[in-house]
């Protein structure tokens, strides 16, 4: 039975025993967090080393210059559009409409954008460690990013037989830990059953009732976000859609069961090269690279949370408004890429940025999971989207394996 098969039937049964148990379940929430734990300590190593292989991978720098630039500008794109949607949803549903709360407003509005400034040089600035072995050891994804994209233009500078004695180890290291990661995605079923398990059981039924127009608020930004994703790539390749959103469901049920981009990471790679016909080059460049900076679904959350807790406390919301909220959402959709609830996080940049008390948040607490597992779905669909036109551009995308409706699976 394929994996992401396996996965469904954990998460069926997670369900089932989330509704049985009732708080009971809690107690299955350590087992899966071993997962959580295990995907950690490789994600790290993985990332590097695919990057740094990808790059060396690519002698020609101007191709790889391409790559970068074109990647990077795809996945502004994608999350202008991503915050877009937020925001009309948000305002034609007005999800906070009603609510009436009262939270005491203890800073001071006219301070924000400036601390909002500060925050974003701040943001930039840090993208580039102090300390390379620090960097990892803490889990700082874009200060490792930098570093592996430092390491992999170096080598490309060396010449000669050394150049390609360090190549052949970044190869070598990096096929070590794609191994390895796959050893760790097999449990991937009994973590999907387990979690969903604790989710189920300790939040019940009743918050899906409590906060429900806010959810399917979320979940219409993410289809319309998803369905956009294949408008993409049928303007910029030419290409149906339809083999791509059939080929991604199976690192897309992960994604959701986990809640994390980066434990989908390495069956992300693996479809993309072996059912998508996405080129190693931009399967080991582009999407370690997307999971690190590109995150569309928390890009459509923060929006839509922002304005749900302006409606709520009745703020009427100014055109400059909406411009920091399209701002900060944007920095906080990369600040909080790849970690499991990472709006929590990063959603007190954008209410602050508008002069809104961030004691709501408690509110959307016990609705986060619920909404992070389809919005961590579609950020990753995001980033192999992107990977894909950008492969398409640079002549590297196999067609025939595309097209083929031949599905490899793990």
């Amino acid at each position: 039975m394929s994996l992401w098969k396996k996965v469904l039937i954990g998460l069926v049964l997670g369900i089932v025993l989330g509704f049985l148990l009732g708080d009971w379940a809690a107690y299955f929430k350590p087992l899966g967090d071993i997962f959580i734990r295990l995907i950690k300590m490789i994600i790290i190593p993985l990332i590097f080393f695919s990057i740094v292989s990808g790059i060396t991978n690519v002698k020609d720098s101007k191709t790889l210059g391409r790559l970068g630039i074109k990647s990077i500008l795809a996945f502004l794109v994608t999350t202008f559009l991503a915050i877009t949607i937020g925001l009309v949803i948000g305002s034609l549903f007005e999800p906070g409409a009603g609510l009436q709360l009262n939270l005491d407003k203890s800073f001071r509005p006219e301070s924000a954008p400036d601390q909002t400034t500060l925050q974003f040089f701040n943001s930039i600035l840090n993208i580039v460690p102090d300390n390379a072995i620090g960097a990892m050891a803490q889990g700082t994804i874009l200060q490792v990013v930098f570093f592996a994209l430092f390491t992999g233009f170096t080598i490309n500078t060396i010449k000669g037989e050394t150049a390609d004695k360090i190549s052949d180890f970044f190869r070598v290291v990096s096929a070590m830990v794609f191994q390895m990661v796959h050893l760790i995605v097999q449990l991937s079923p009994l973590a999907a059953c387990f979690l969903t398990a604790w989710v189920v059981g300790s939040q019940g039924a009743a918050v899906l009732l409590l906060l429900l127009k806010l959810i399917g608020c979320a979940y219409l930004g993410f289809f319309i976000q998803y369905f956009l994703f294949g408008a993409l790539i049928w303007l910029t390749t030419g290409l149906s859609p339809i083999p791509f959103f059939k080929k991604s469901f199976e690192y897309q049920i992960i994604a959701f069961s986990t809640s994390s981009s980066k434990a989908a990471l390495p069956t992300t790679m693996r479809v993309a090269k072996d059912n998508l016909g996405i080129s190693t080059v931009s399967s080991s460049f582009v999407l370690p690279l997307g999971a690190s900076i590109n995150m569309v679904g928390i890009a459509i959350y923060i929006s839509l949370a922002a304005l749900f807790f302006a409606q709520a406390l009745g703020k009427p919301l100014t055109m400059s408004d909406y411009l920091l909220i399209g701002f900060t959402g944007s920095l906080g959709s990369i600040g909080g890429a790849g970690i499991p609830s990472g709006t929590i996080v990063m959603l007190p940049l954008v209410l602050g940025a508008i002069g809104l008390p961030i004691e709501g948040i408690a509110l959307i607490l016990g609705i986060d999971r619920i909404v992070d597992m389809m919005r961590t779905a579609i950020s990753i669909t995001g980033d192999a989207t992107v990977a894909l036109i950008v492969d398409h551009s640079e002549g590297l995308l196999n067609r025939n394996i595309y097209n083929s409706s031949h599905i490899i699976e793990s």
